[in-house]
């Protein structure tokens, strides 16, 4: 089974009902095991309407919860610190560095959010 980390954009388009990131995210089930990061949960509990909450909940509980550890928060400050652009967001270092400790590919609809050459992308665009 391959491990894949879904970051925060595709997970939003889902919840909005966008059709790639719905059909992406069924094409998973039968051969993946998926994870979300627990910055992409604050990410999104950030942006969530109060009567979106039942079907954000359930959504993340069907994922499987990528927690920072210790390693994670390494890789992430590595990342920040070799990468020398002021557009890079520590929030997606962290994300990159659990795809990276995962051993997952990471899908996103950012692609640029993710310049890490060590780290395994597939890019979902939302429309």
């Amino acid at each position: 089974m391959k491990k894949i980390l879904v970051d925060t954009d595709i997970l939003i388009n889902f919840l909005r009902g966008k059709e790639k990131a719905r059909d992406f995210l069924l094409s998973l089930l039968e051969d993946s095991t998926c994870y979300i990061s627990v910055i992409s949960i604050a990410e999104i509990f950030a942006g969530m309407k109060e009567h979106e909450r039942e079907k954000t909940i359930a959504l993340i509980e069907s994922l499987n919860i990528a927690d920072v550890t210790y390693s994670i928060a390494q890789k992430a400050g590595s990342y920040k610190n070799q990468v020398k652009t002021h557009s890079l967001e520590l929030d997606d270092c962290l994300i990159a560095a659990s795809a990276f400790e995962l051993n997952a590919v990471l899908a996103t609809g950012n692609g640029r959010h993710y310049p890490m050459a060590d780290i395994r992308k597939t890019i979902i665009s939302p429309d």
